[in-house]
């Protein structure tokens, strides 16, 4: 299992980084759908504040495929809380402090794509680079209070920093929701082909997040990521 080298950035912020997916953009597909301005399968609303209906422009400015992705595994723990507007059910978060593994699938962007997508995430207006230097010298910047306006960087891989998106607050902090079958299929999915589970391992691993578990089984899980069920 790749890990990142857990030391911090003294230098400029370079212009390609590893944005470390962690929700459902651990499916390529979705993370196109950032990239492109389309709606993903099985979401029920664009995200507030983007796309033709909102008067605002669709995707990232550089709509190019990631250069390679990647499996990694980061210290901390997945979780599922508050409502998705997107998908329904609770959204995938990510807490770096607590002791726990989580796997992500670390696509290689450049900083307009990653700030770009950044700003979906957090339904704010793409277009601007997000000054990243904070994150990448220290671990950690707040954006702003909401869900995703945390960036947390735990680290460097093969000469570049790690970066992903969360919430401030911790999981036990917060009551937790389970996530919609849609929502949870396109992280299996992703998972699964970039880590190279099986079935009963990508199902244990989701059913077993704080959230999820006691809603979603590891039976439930398996038979959505075989496509023979909804939940």
């Amino acid at each position: 299992m790749a890990r990142p080298r857990s030391e911090l950035g003294s230098g400029p912020v370079p212009d390609r980084i590893w944005y470390a997916a962690y929700g459902s953009n651990t499916d390529p597909e979705r993370l196109r759908c950032y990239l492109t301005g389309a709606r993903p399968a099985g979401a029920v609303h664009r995200p507030p504040g983007t796309g033709r209906d909102a008067g605002a422009p669709a995707g990232c400015r550089d709509r190019t495929p990631p250069a390679r992705s990647l499996a990694l595994v980061l210290p901390g723990l997945l979780y599922f809380a508050t409502e998705s507007v997107v998908w329904t059910g609770g959204r995938a978060f990510y807490d770096p402090a607590t002791p726990a593994e989580l796997p992500v699938r670390a696509y290689l962007l450049t900083r307009s794509q990653f700030s770009d997508i950044a700003a979906q995430e957090m339904y704010r207006p793409a277009g601007t680079d997000l000054d990243l230097t904070e994150a990448v010298r220290t671990g950690r910047s707040h954006l702003g209070p909401g869900r995703y306006e945390t960036l947390i960087c735990p680290g460097v891989f093969a000469g570049l920093p790690v970066l992903t998106w969360t919430a401030p607050w911790r999981w036990r902090e917060i009551g937790g929701n389970p996530p919609a079958a849609a929502y949870l299929d396109r992280i299996g999915t992703g998972l699964r082909a970039a880590h190279r589970w099986s079935v009963g391992e990508t199902a244990g691993y989701l059913a077993s997040r704080p959230g999820a578990a006691g809603h979603w089984s590891p039976a439930a899980v398996a038979e959505l990521l075989r496509g023979e069920g909804d939940g």
